[in-house]
């Protein structure tokens, strides 16, 4: 699985529109609003990367209101949770 992360520019009177339809894609897992130079940060999770060249700039970039992205592919994942899980292994809550 790949992931990547996505800075999105973005008409700022559509962000919530355009955060959507963002969302409705099938390899996007999560859109977040935030403060910054970016207006959206979405998370895509793809199988092969090719498929990166189809849903960023195929498919992101395609929505109407979305002025510009800057991509940003993840070598590894830390996750919080993966690490709480591997701690509390054998460990009654």
């Amino acid at each position: 699985m790949i992931t990547a992360i996505v800075l999105i520019k973005t008409s700022v009177d559509r962000i919530p529109e355009i955060a959507e339809s963002i969302a409705a894609l099938d390899c996007v897992s999560e859109v977040f609003s935030v403060t910054g130079t970016y207006d959206l940060i979405a998370m895509v999770r793809v199988t092969h990367h090719d498929d990166l060249a189809d849903v960023i700039p195929g498919r992101i970039s395609k929505i109407p209101g979305v002025e510009g992205t800057d991509t940003h592919v993840a070598f590894r994942t830390y996750s919080q949770h993966d690490l709480e899980a591997a701690f509390a292994i054998g460990l009654d809550s």
